[in-house]
């Protein structure tokens, strides 16, 4: 598989299904009051760059770089369609969005996903990519359906 991660329009009808069936999926799996994913709307804010991956024009995952503020960013509504699952997909998004943050002198990328089961994929994908574990960072509030991990970026040259 030879897929092409870019900048998306998260408005456009394919990446608007694959957003609603990611946050139909953080639903399945957290109470409403942990779930952070973001909507179409608040993807498309200027300090956010939405990028998508696909293969020959198929959507097969997306993924977020959200601008904190402080040479700090923060990973948002990563997610792979689930016929995709297990062929890197997720892998080539965050990899990609993390040369994108060091590119813009980003120093710390963060993210939040969810602690149950379903998540497990994810947080190994976090975990061989280098993140670790760190507390609660922004407005997140401690939770057990939350768990927080960091990568320090570096200064660049």
């Amino acid at each position: 598989m030879v897929g092409v991660v870019a900048v998306d329009d998260p408005r456009r009808d394919d990446v608007r299904a694959l957003l609603e069936r990611h946050l139909a999926f953080a639903n399945d799996h957290s109470p409403p009051e942990d779930v952070h994913a973001l909507d179409v709307d608040a993807l498309a804010a200027p300090s956010i760059t939405f990028v998508s991956y696909r293969d020959d024009g198929e959507l097969l995952g997306v993924g977020a770089l959200q601008d904190l503020g402080g040479e700090r960013g923060e990973l948002k509504s990563m997610h792979t369609a689930e016929h995709a699952r297990g062929r890197g997909v997720g892998a080539a998004v965050l990899d990609h969005l993390v040369e994108l943050a060091r590119a813009r002198g980003l120093a710390r990328l963060s993210l939040e996903t969810g602690t149950p089961d379903a998540f497990a994929a994810a947080r190994a994908l976090y975990t061989r990519r280098g993140f670790v574990e760190c507390g609660p960072f922004g407005d997140y509030a401690p939770s057990g359906y939350s768990t927080f991990f960091t990568l320090e970026l570096g200064r660049p040259a």
